[in-house]
Parts: structure tokens; sequence; C-alpha cells
């Protein structure tokens, strides 16, 4: 009979281990979402309808660019830097939208490159022209990576120019963001973009 009762004691014990171990676990593990917050991830058709491409056309250059997705469901900025007639850029950039990233410190992207050095680029309100921040990064050939980019390391620039006595981002500002190729870098170029995250780390 004590055996009985002991066994009963003991099932009893492992049950309330079992059931209060989770709950436990639960709240002292963070999660990604506490952290950052996906802004593109070209999923579905949708990701990339805020999208638009602007090439050194429109100060007379040659150069062509396009933004398309894939099947495996990534973005891919594409084309053929030319530096005649003057050009050397060609960029795509999001219609403006307010982002809501006040709480954020910078972004993440995952791509695979070229070889080329890109630029990211935030503007801070819904003009076409106008003050632009970048962040030049140089990829791997053919090879992903993670590229780690902070709101205060973002230069303003004004047609490739550096500025000085202008304001640093203001995340709750962010209307646009993008990317460009430029530097004389003439040829074809191809920019793979798995997603884009706000990191508030």
């Amino acid at each position: 009979m004590k055996t009985i009762l002991f066994f009963s004691q003991l099932v009893q014990c492992l049950i309330i281990i079992l059931m209060l171990q989770p709950a436990s676990a639960a709240q002292n593990t963070p999660t990604n979402s506490e952290t950052e917050m996906v802004i593109y991830d070209f999923k579905k058709q949708s990701d990339l309808e805020d999208w638009r491409v602007v090439n050194d056309g429109v100060m007379g250059g040659l150069s062509r660019g396009e933004i398309i997705m894939t099947e495996s469901g990534t973005a891919v900025f594409q084309g053929v830097l030319s530096l005649e007639n003057n050009g050397g850029f060609s960029s795509t950039r999001t219609l403006p939208r307010p982002y809501n990233l006040d709480d954020y410190h910078g972004v993440s992207l995952r791509v695979r490159g070229d070889g080329n050095t890109y630029q990211f680029r935030l503007r801070l309100d819904d003009r076409f022209d106008g003050v632009a921040y970048r962040y030049s990064f140089q990829t791997k050939v053919d090879e992903w990576m993670t590229v780690e980019i902070p709101f205060s390391e973002c230069v303003p620039v004004f047609r490739g120019r550096k500025l000085s006595g202008v304001a640093p981002v203001a995340p709750e500002k962010i209307q646009q963001i993008g990317f460009l190729i430029s530097d004389k870098q003439a040829g074809p170029f191809r920019l793979e973009i798995d997603w884009i995250k706000a990191r508030q780390r």
C-alpha cells in the first residue's frame, strides 16, 4: 500500500513539474519579434508593388535597371551600368509611405551580390529629388551575406555629394528606402535581396 502511495505521489510531482516548466521557459526566452521587424521579405508579389526604378536617363544617361521577383521568393535589382552621356547610376526605391520606425536603430539586409559596391539609401520625405542618406556595402560574388546598417552611420548626400550641417537620420521620418549602384562600376550588375528588417539593437 505504501509503495502504491509513493508512486502516486511521484507521478503527481512529475505532472506538476512538466506543467510548470514550459511556462517558465516561455517567459525567459526572447523572441526575434521583440527586437526586429520585417519590412520586406518578397514572399508575395504585392511586396514588389511599392518599388520603382530610377536610372540616369533622368539626366541623359543610358544605364538600364529593373527589379523583379524570383520563383524562390526574393527580389533582384539588376541591369547594366553605362558611363556614356555623363551617366553612371541605376537605382530602385519604394514609393513614399510612413514606415513607423520610431523605436528602431537600424536595418539588416540579407543580400547576394556580384562583387560590386552598392548603396542602401533612405529618404525622410516624399520628394523625388533632395537629400538622401546612404550606406555603402561591398558584396561578394554569388555569396549570401547579412549587412547590418545603423541609422547613425548613414551619410547625408545630395546627387552624390556629401553634405555637412545636416541632421542625422530621424527613424520616425523615414518614407523611402532603396538601393543604388554608381561609382563608375560599368557593366552588368545583379543584387538579390532576401529580406529587409528593422532592428532595435
